[in-house]
């Protein structure tokens, strides 16, 4: 894989720090918790770590709300802690990549505490700041993301401050170079403590509208849809400027070698690719979230990596998502058997894939009882979907009690069925979602046209999307049936024979295909063409 990075032909693995492993009985996991899986991780074959973050936070959004950007709250240990994480992932030939969060800090931080002080503070400008409008209403028509206006009013020095998210998340002013330096600074602290990259949040609001302007309202907002669809963030975010930062960013991250930068980006594709930069001067990996939201069909999904393909600028690296701490489980969403699909045709398309935990389990949403809501958007926006703590519960390791996370109760419910689905079981039954992934990513390390080759020759029949990934004389055929009905795969005229390699079933392999091969439903294969 010596012409490819890390980044490149690895498979990046996300843990949400609270909910991975807990060490010392609290019912939270922690930094312990997770160095204490490590191996798991290493037998599970991905390349590198994104963790949540786990910062100094007085957890009004679980650690989005940061107080200290260079520490590490108690609830998941001490800074030692991380650093022999760090030592200990790197011996296992993992990398880790920490979540920077630039947008907003905690109304704790103490630069929020002089910003707020009075007009005249130094750091007053740290911050976005405005007097009321004519009416002595917010300065503009800005929404918040969790719901409710974005304007807070300080009744301390009669101005409104500005949040994107929760009123307890001010919004950082990046067109204030002071401002900028400081979170650059974060990044070197980190960076010289030895971290292998960041994946950086909400990296697209970064940037405001200088004249805050209203923003449009949308013509297809309607009731069930979050209230901040209400509006077009036409000037709230996504804005020219941001190139300039991303660039910058890009800059303080190039200081160091072999490093990698990720943007979190919920934009439409054409918006999505320009976070690439001019010149591939930006983020390394734009978050892609295009299956996230597509729907589960041959036809789409076909359309959605074609698409993707033909919009990357040239030289840019694709990269896919499936589920995140934001979003329904891929199994919530497609269900058990097409979880199944969704595995092969994450790590087979080209770029870089990135799994969730629990993912490699089966692990779907678990239904939260109104008395155990911890997520900010649940309460804010009740019984709208919106919450997103059913995405963020513990991870099962065993049969024993709470599933071998904690020793005490969980701070969010454990699976309903993690007696049957939790890590120990499904290791030993060899047909189990846990040993496809790992049957899969086994076979992505070693076929470099699955690692790092083309992606070619895809087509669409009925219910069925086939793909080739080619690398020098190397040719693998992908076919997956997304339907209830079994369909054929037609090997390509030019090499009508071939072995398939792998199935979703796992009970076949090392066959010969002659001219053509029959799948059943929501069955996937991978086939060696000779």
């Amino acid at each position: 894989m010596a012409d490819t990075l890390w980044w490149q032909h690895g498979i990046v693995y996300q843990i949400y720090p609270r909910s991975f492993q807990d060490s010392n009985g609290d019912g939270i996991g922690d930094l312990e918790g997770i160095r204490s899986r490590l191996d798991y991780l290493v037998g599970l074959g991905v390349d590198a770590i994104w963790i949540s973050p786990f910062y100094p936070s007085p957890m009004a959004d679980f650690g989005y709300d940061i107080s200290d950007y260079r520490g590490i709250d108690p609830l998941f240990g001490r800074l030692e802690d991380f650093d022999r994480l760090l030592a200990d992932a790197h011996a296992r030939g993992l990398k880790v990549i920490l979540d920077f969060v630039p947008n907003h800090s905690s109304d704790q931080h103490p630069w929020f505490h002089q910003s707020r002080a009075s007009r005249d503070n130094p750091k007053r400008d740290w911050y976005i700041w405005r007097d009321p409008a004519p009416d002595a209403g917010p300065p503009n028509n800005w929404l918040a993301n969790f719901g409710g206006p974005a304007w807070t009013w300080d009744s301390s020095t009669s101005q409104y401050y500005y949040h994107a998210f929760l009123p307890e998340q001010p919004d950082l002013n990046w067109r204030n170079p002071d401002v900028r330096e400081a979170m650059f600074d974060v990044l070197r602290f980190w960076l010289d403590r030895g971290v292998d990259g960041f994946r950086v949040d909400v990296i697209w609001h970064l940037m405001k509208d200088e004249l805050f302007r209203d923003n449009p309202p949308n013509p297809a907002w309607h009731d069930g849809m979050p209230s901040i669809d209400r509006l077009l963030q036409v000037y709230s975010c996504d804005r020219p400027e941001i190139h300039e930062v991303v660039a910058q960013l890009r800059a303080v991250i190039d200081g160091y070698p072999d490093r990698v930068l990720i943007g979190e980006i919920y934009l439409p594709l054409e918006r999505l690719v320009a976070y690439y930069g001019e010149g591939l001067e930006g983020a390394h990996l734009p978050f892609n979230f295009q299956l996230i939201f597509a729907a589960w069909n041959a036809g789409e999904i076909a359309r959605i990596v074609r698409d993707y393909e033909a919009a990357l600028p040239q030289g840019g690296w694709p990269n896919w998502v499936l589920s995140n701490h934001d979003q329904k489980r891929i199994a919530t969403r497609v269900g058990a058997a097409q979880a199944r699909i969704a595995a092969m045709l994450l790590l087979t398309l080209r770029g870089t894939p990135t799994l969730y935990y629990g993912s490699e389990i089966g692990l779907e949403d678990v239904p939260i009882p109104p008395g155990r809501v911890q997520d900010p958007w649940e309460k804010n926006e009740p019984g709208l979907g919106f919450g997103r703590d059913p995405a963020r519960t513990p991870m099962p390791w065993d049969g024993s009690e709470n599933a071998g996370f904690s020793t005490a109760t969980p701070w969010l419910p454990l699976n309903p069925d993690c007696e049957e689905r939790n890590v120990a079981r499904l290791s030993a039954d060899p047909a189990s979602i846990l040993n496809l992934h790992r049957r899969l990513i086994a076979l992505r390390r070693s076929h470099p046209a699955l690692n790092r080759g083309d992606y070619v020759h895809a087509h669409v029949e009925g219910d069925l999307y086939a793909y080739e990934r080619r690398s020098g004389d190397e040719r693998l055929l992908i076919g997956l049936n997304f339907g209830h009905r079994p369909q054929r795969l037609t090997l390509p005229g030019d090499a009508p024979e071939g072995r398939l390699l792998l199935s979703t079933a796992l009970d076949r392999e090392d066959e010969p295909v002659h001219g053509a091969a029959d799948l059943r439903a929501a069955e996937g294969v991978i086939i060696r063409l000779a």
